[in-house]
């Protein structure tokens, strides 16, 4: 798949202030509808939280890293790769989501959360808007990162993006979802 990289990182910009704006709602309800859960093995609002901060605390740290020690151009077009766009595909939210096998090291059921983990969460999506913008001088397919599962597979920075807004937005509906 190929994409004018302006316009990806434009709506890559809109999607993560979006969620910003949706984390802010669910900032302002009280801790006790944030902690509900559906059932005993289901995340609540802050386990969302705080398994998007544990990706975070991998992704952001790491696009910094490959972008610093980058070199390359500019590129107008960005060129998804196979196993980007596979993962991309496997998270975009469909009208129900699909349920997906989380690692056990990624897992926060029955953390004891509060309200801080949004706080958390949106202090990263500001990092993450200052990369957005800082990507717009950088060649977003060749520039490559580690994933979070094995630092052997490598993602175009694009892809990686990609990977991790739709991962924001996959689990923001969810927690939505659970104060509902």
């Amino acid at each position: 798949m190929k994409f004018k990289s302006e316009e990806l990182l434009a709506e890559l910009i809109n999607q993560t202030k979006e969620n910003i704006k949706k984390a802010k709602e669910l900032q302002k309800l009280d801790l006790s509808v944030l902690q509900k859960r559906k059932d005993t093995e289901s995340w609540n609002a802050l386990e969302c939280f705080e398994h998007l901060n544990m990706y975070g605390a991998f992704y952001l740290p790491e696009i910094t890293s490959r972008m610093e020690s980058a070199s390359y151009p500019k590129n107008e077009i960005f060129k998804s790769g196979m196993i980007g766009n596979y993962f991309t595909k496997s998270l975009l939210p469909k009208k129900k989501l699909n349920k997906m096998k989380t690692l056990q090291a990624t897992n926060p059921l029955h953390k004891d959360l509060d309200a801080s983990v949004i706080t958390v969460f949106l202090n990263q999506q500001s990092k993450l808007l200052q990369l957005l913008a800082k990507a717009k001088s950088k060649d977003l397919t060749k520039i490559k990162t580690a994933i979070s599962i094995s630092e052997l597979i490598k993602l175009r920075l694009g892809d990686t993006f990609r990977v991790l807004i739709y991962h924001n937005i996959r689990h923001i509906m969810q927690a939505e979802d659970t104060v509902k």
